[in-house]
This record gives C-alpha cells, structure tokens and sequence, in this order.
C-alpha cells in the first residue's frame, strides 16, 4: 500500500503580504506573465516597482477553458517568460497552474478571495467556455508559492469566503470516504494520516470560526478567527482534498453544473448541497446532519435546489445530474460502496427536503 502527501513548496499568510510579491518573484526568474482579471491588476503595481523581475499582463477572460489555457500559451512562449503568476480566484489560478505545467515553469499563486482550496493544489478544474465541467487537468508538481493577504480577503464580498467555507466542509466527509474506501488520492497514493488528520482539523476549525470570521469579513477587519477560516479554506481543505480524495460530494458539484441555473453559484456553494447529498447516499447518523445542516445555515450555505436557482425539478433533468456525477471518471466511485445514478437522483431529492425542512 503506497501513501502519498503533497503539497505547495511554501504558503504565506498574512495581513500585507501581497506587498510583497515583488520581493518573492525575486526567487523564480526575472521576467514573469501575470494571468487575472484587469480588475486585480492594480492590485500589485506597487509591489513590482522593487524588484528585479519584470512582470507582464496577459489579462483572463474569466473562464479556465481549454480555449484560455492556449491563448495564454500562446503569449507565454512567444514572449519567453519563465515564471506564471496566477492573482483572483480559483479560476484564474487553475489558469496560470495549467500554462505553467505546459512551460515547466515556475506557478506563483495569489489568491484575492478565500473561496476554494484551489491555489494549493497540483490540478485545475477545467470547464467549457460556457462554464459546464469538462474535466480534471493533473500536475507533476504543486504551487512553487502560494501568497495570502489576509487584508485583501477580509475587504472582499462575504460571499465568496463562505463559499470557500462550503467547499472547506466537503474535505473530511470526502476524505473519510477515501479512507474507507483505500481510493487512491489525486496525489497518486492513500491517504496518509497527517492528511486525514489536516481534512478533520479543516472541519472542526471551521465549525469553531466561521460564524467570527464572517463577521469579521463583513466588517471588512482581520481577526484571529478570520485568519483560521482562510488557513482552512485554502491550506487545511487543499492539502485535505489533494492527499486523502474527493468523493460523492465534488462529484455532485460537477453534475449540478448541467443545470444552466447553477451557473451563476459559486463552486463551493454547489459543493454545499453535493456534501448533504453525500450524507444522505451514506446514511450518515442523523446527528452528523443535523450539525451540518445548522452550520450551512448559521452561515447561510445553500441545501436546496431552490436556494442553488433550481425550481424546475424535471426527473429528466435530475437524472442528467445524477448520469454526470456517475460518469466512468468521477470521484463518486471513491465512496466505499458502488453508486449508481439511481441512487444519486433518489439522494438528490431526499437531500433537497432534508435542506428545505432545515
């Protein structure tokens, strides 16, 4: 039985850090291309007027498709640049991840919302241009640095850091699975303990700080409660999911993305409800449920198709879901028994009730 953990080369978190970029593009060449939206590019002109490293902007259309990842391509080698700076969300990162992989170049992320583990992680999420998922793109190596400014999550909308929650509360469910189940992790091996261990410490510190730190990111303030819900949101569920696996509850979000309504739902509010639909195929202890029925609310995570934009529940469209989140290559077959898209579409509407009765 082999066992493998892996993880970003270094993670820094901290109140003012992405002033630092400069500074630590310093370690990974001298000429860097920047992939993120306009929007965030004023984010780091100051931090670049220090250092040695010339950084160009490639922009982002907002979308990590395979039409994007070329462009970008396309631009990275015409302009022989030997480090990818990825700066936004998940989608921007799994980007410059995906151009850096093809270059063999050194990835520096820059997380601008705690929304998703995706900047630690040695994978993108690859969707369509229309935004239905495509497939998972898997790497040799994770994130040379992933850089955190706690001050520029605590001034983004609440939204996306309880996104980030709903995403975060998936990786110990997920991550038992894969335990029961001796599934192979995307890290190539079974889970270690200390990555089990880091998926239980991501949900017990988010059941303990989530209502503060949301609080705090209202107010636009960092706090020590704050700070351990972007730790968990990132670091905990990315090194998590990486090193012990995904299960029902990814795989669910990946089916959701057939309905055309959850397009405009971010990832982790889609893993939200895929995490009760989860429970429900393994017939968790109604305990288990409860607590996290109360902890999406406390929050206010959605657990319903009528809270994901859902109302038409044609049993046509719910079985589409239900044959996505089975395809041959999903996660769900790392549950510790065999799902069917029988069983998924009887889960989806009991976990519908079950969110609504909450």
């Amino acid at each position: 039985m082999t066992k493998i953990m892996i993880s970003p080369a270094k993670f820094v978190l901290g109140g003012g850090e992405l002033s630092r970029l400069g500074v630590y593009l310093d370690d990974y060449g001298t000429k860097s291309l920047l992939v993120a939206h306009k929007d965030d590019e004023a984010r780091v002109a100051t931090s670049l007027t220090a250092c040695g490293n010339k950084i160009t902007s490639a922009g982002f259309s907002g979308e990590c498709s395979k039409t994007e990842i070329e462009r970008l391509l396309g631009v990275a080698r015409s302009g022989g640049f030997d480090c990818i700076v990825g700066l936004g969300g998940g989608k921007a990162l799994d980007t410059a991840k995906a151009v850096a992989n093809n270059l063999k170049a050194p990835v520096v992320v820059v997380p601008t919302i705690a929304s998703t583990d995706a900047p630690t992680s040695a994978l993108s999420v690859i969707y369509t241009d229309d935004g239905e998922f495509e497939e998972y793109s898997f790497y040799k190596r994770n994130p040379d640095l992933v850089l955190v400014d706690s001050a520029v999550i605590a001034a983004a909308p609440v939204r996306f850091l309880v996104a980030g929650m709903g995403d975060g509360m998936s990786t110990f469910f997920e991550a038992r699975a894969c335990a029961k189940s001796f599934a192979t992790a995307m890290a190539g091996g079974q889970s270690t303990k200390a990555a089990l261990a880091i998926a239980e410490l991501c949900y017990r510190t988010l059941l303990e700080d989530s209502v503060k730190a949301k609080a705090a990111c209202e107010r636009k303030v960092v706090t020590q409660s704050l700070e351990n819900v972007i730790e968990a949101n990132i670091l905990l569920s990315g090194l998590g999911f990486e090193s012990s696996g995904l299960a029902a509850a990814h795989a669910i979000h990946n089916g959701l993305t057939r309905l055309e309504e959850t397009h405009h739902f971010f990832h982790g509010e889609k893993v939200s409800f895929g995490t009760l639909v989860q429970l429900v195929l393994e017939a968790a202890p109604q305990a288990e449920i409860d607590t996290y029925t109360r902890y999406c609310r406390s929050v206010g995570l959605p657990l319903s198709f009528g809270e994901l934009g859902v109302r038409d529940l044609d049993p046509d469209r719910l079985m589409d879901v239900a044959k996505a989140a089975t395809a041959p290559n999903e996660t769900i077959h790392n549950m510790p028994f065999k799902v069917t898209a029988d069983m998924v579409y009887a889960a989806l509407l009991v976990a519908d009730q079950i969110g609504r009765a909450a």
